[in-house]
């Protein structure tokens, strides 16, 4: 049924132009720079239903990161349809949404806006999204002393507390300290209780074993294959075998 569907792509590609060197004024003019076309993404079909827990697997390069950008809006496909319904977070860039010189309850008030929360929804959960991100007194120091633990803690944390239809995560479930991480797992497994819709991309394997209910491994700017999570094993083993082949 279509109103039961979250994300749906049709054959969605995206196109970069890479500049291999700095073009002179007489090539811009005469169009001969040397240009290079790169498919980030290439004729991908994908879709996802409500309520859904899929893992995004691949090495690096796949396309993985892109495919999140398509489905967020913060990137255009080059080609393709992508439709979503419901409201998105996602927590892909860490420093996206935040302000080097603001304070973190100030990029607490501008990053919550961004994300779709009102005025009052940020005042409303400003003291657990505090407690949650656990960087105490941090709280009122410009965002530049953060270290990558902290920016990554406190993103998340707004993320969490957004309370999102669908939630897009590029590798955020695996940093931070053991804590966090603990911290993390609980309040996404909160979120697939309340029928949210979670895409993970990782490279973290035992998470996406235990958590996810659908796998799609990319490799390329492709999809490999879509599946359970017996994909996880056929993943790790082609992985192993061109380690060693190396």
């Amino acid at each position: 049924m279509k109103n039961n569907i979250a994300i749906e792509l049709k054959g969605v590609s995206k196109k970069y132009i890479l500049h291999h060197e700095k073009p002179t004024l007489v090539e811009n003019v005469l169009k001969r720079s040397e240009r290079e076309e790169f498919w980030a993404l290439k004729d991908i079909n994908l879709v996802i239903k409500k309520g859904e827990r899929v893992g995004i697997i691949g090495p690096n390069g796949s396309g993985k990161t892109t495919l999140l950008e398509i489905i967020s809006g913060i990137t255009t496909p080059t080609e393709g349809k992508v439709k979503t319904s419901g409201k998105i977070v996602s927590l892909i860039e860490l420093e996206a949404g935040f302000h080097p010189e603001l304070t973190g309850e100030e990029n607490i008030s501008l990053n919550g806006l961004l994300v779709g929360m009102s005025k009052e929804d940020v005042k409303r959960r400003l003291k657990k999204i505090v407690s949650f991100a656990d960087i105490g007194q941090f709280i009122d120091a410009p965002f530049y002393t953060y270290s990558q633990g902290m920016m990554l803690r406190l993103g998340f944390s707004i993320a969490m507390h957004a309370d999102p239809d669908i939630l897009l995560l590029d590798e955020g479930i695996n940093g931070g300290d053991v804590k966090f991480q603990r911290k993390s797992v609980k309040k996404i497994d909160q979120m697939l209780n309340d029928g949210k819709t979670v895409l993970v991309v990782s490279h973290w394997l035992e998470f996406l074993a235990k958590y996810s209910k659908k796998i799609v491994w990319m490799e390329g700017a492709r999809i490999v294959e879509i599946g359970g999570t017996n994909i996880l094993n056929k993943y790790r083993t082609r992985m192993l075998n061109r380690r060693n082949f190396k």
